[in-house]
């Protein structure tokens, strides 16, 4: 039996499915009556979503598309940090929304902090973009994951490599 047992916290959206939703969306916007004639779109750029639309009405109408489409496919709608609207060629608008992957450093330190003063026994490492929580009993692991559940972080936070 093992002395330790961890888990590692991550902050992942699945770019497959994504890429899978914007397919969706893309279909989508070719066939709905109120896009017809319209430069409305949606493309995956790397890990950033580039909505691109006639209008602020328009580009909000492609927005909810796009999140009912993500919601379907299980992305976590926290992963995506829309931009700001900006006036694009043409009379169009365009918005750029990247794809949050990992856990970033003030996010990172946050967790710490707070697995550090709410469980004795747990000890936590900073591993780049994860953050790795050691424990010699499953119980307090499992409460560790209850309480970083019930916070809210502002990024979706899963839990991998349970040993």
């Amino acid at each position: 039996m093992a002395a330790e047992f961890s888990f590692d916290i991550v902050s992942r959206a699945d770019l497959n499915e994504v890429r899978n939703a914007v397919n969706m969306v893309q279909k989508e916007i070719a066939t709905r009556y109120d896009f017809k004639k319209s430069v409305s779109a949606v493309s995956l750029e790397g890990e950033a979503l580039v909505l691109v639309s006639d209008d602020q009405v328009k580009l909000k109408q492609v927005v909810d598309v796009l999140e009912d489409k993500l919601v379907r496919r299980k992305v976590p709608l926290k992963a995506l940090q829309y931009g700001k609207v900006e006036e694009a060629l043409g009379g169009t608008v365009r918005q750029r929304v990247p794809i949050a992957q990992g856990i970033p450093d003030d996010k990172a330190k946050a967790m710490n902090k707070m697995l550090r003063q709410r469980f004795k026994k747990v000890k936590v490492q900073i591993q780049g973009d994860t953050v790795r929580v050691f424990s010699p009993s499953k119980d307090e692991l499992q409460a560790a994951m209850n309480a970083l559940r019930d916070e809210e972080w502002g990024i979706p936070v899963q839990f991998v490599n349970y040993r």
